[in-house]
């Protein structure tokens, strides 16, 4: 319930301003059909490019999804902080190894899901650099047998979609350019 402040004036709720963000943020599209389209090509290549990629080098699918959410998230908001390089990157390596090291010591087992998970997300909160999808690349590496070799390629598929935070951002810049001079 909304209660008034000391001016008589009611004080913004959570709720309030939980929807107010969402309702501004996300309900219009940027541009029309078609340049929103547009947007989204990129992510869509990039992730058809990785699972390429991995499937053609090591048969490995699973531990790519987290990319894949990564991608769609890039393309969605490319400016919000969780989706920084540098963020984004931090989050999927602390993941990736975090799960890693679990699936090390505990063997491939929901245990060391669940551990690689708890541990991937308080040390995102204490680094600053919560995204996601990271969760579910520790889960991916702690989960399934012999993720190590998956690694090389992870960080160059990574790469790409570290590549597509700066394409993002500069299709963004250029659509944002030429509404302004139109």
């Amino acid at each position: 319930m909304r209660q008034p402040d000391g001016d008589g004036e009611r004080a913004a709720t959570v709720e309030d301003v939980t929807a107010g963000a969402v309702q501004g943020r996300h309900s219009a599209r940027r541009a029309g059909l078609v340049s929103e389209l547009l947007l989204a090509v990129p992510p869509t290549l990039t992730v058809l490019a990785a699972l390429w990629l991995t499937e053609t080098l090591i048969h490995r699918r699973v531990v790519f999804a987290a990319l894949a959410a990564s991608a769609f998230l890039i393309y969605r908001d490319p400016e919000h902080q969780m989706n920084s390089v540098r963020v984004m990157v931090t989050a999927h390596l602390c993941g990736a190894a975090l799960g890693l090291a679990s699936e090390l010591l505990l063997g491939p087992s929901y245990s060391a899901g669940a551990i690689a998970m708890t541990a991937t997300i308080v040390v995102l909160i204490l680094l600053n650099a919560v995204h996601p999808p990271a969760i579910a690349t520790s889960l991916g590496f702690a989960i399934l047998p012999n993720q190590g070799h998956v690694l090389g390629v992870f960080l160059l598929a990574l790469a790409m979609v570290a590549a597509l935070v700066v394409l993002q951002r500069l299709a963004l810049a250029m659509l944002h350019y030429s509404k302004r001079h139109s």
